[in-house]
């Protein structure tokens, strides 16, 4: 691991109330019902504490703030640590890969 390999992509479990807000279910049409709701992200810090930022309203986002249950390691821990292309990267193929799955997905 390289100087610069300390990016990582997360993903955060996001309760089903989320699917009440109009704009996350415009963003996904085809969730499949039953499936879960996630954001997925990326950081330059442990996801571990970016995601408790996200819950004390720093840098937050809205429905992690608001809807954010927990971190979903098994998503994403064989990518990371990674160089920052690498995981703006990874961060769009990840949502894209589970949107495909049919999970509702916010992305940053």
């Amino acid at each position: 691991m390289g100087r610069r390999d300390h990016y990582h992509v997360y993903v955060v479990e996001l309760s089903k109330d989320v699917l009440y807000e109009r704009r996350f279910t415009k963003a996904n049409p085809d969730y499949v019902k039953g499936k879960p709701c996630v954001y997925v992200g990326m950081t330059g810090l442990d996801p571990d504490v970016r995601f408790d930022k996200h819950k004390a309203g720093i840098q937050a986002n809205r429905y992690v703030q608001r809807f954010g249950l927990r971190l979903l390691p098994d998503l994403y821990e064989v990518y990371n640590p990674m160089p920052y292309d690498g995981a703006r990267d990874m961060e769009v193929e990840l949502a894209i890969g589970l949107r495909e799955a049919g999970y509702g997905v916010w992305q940053a």
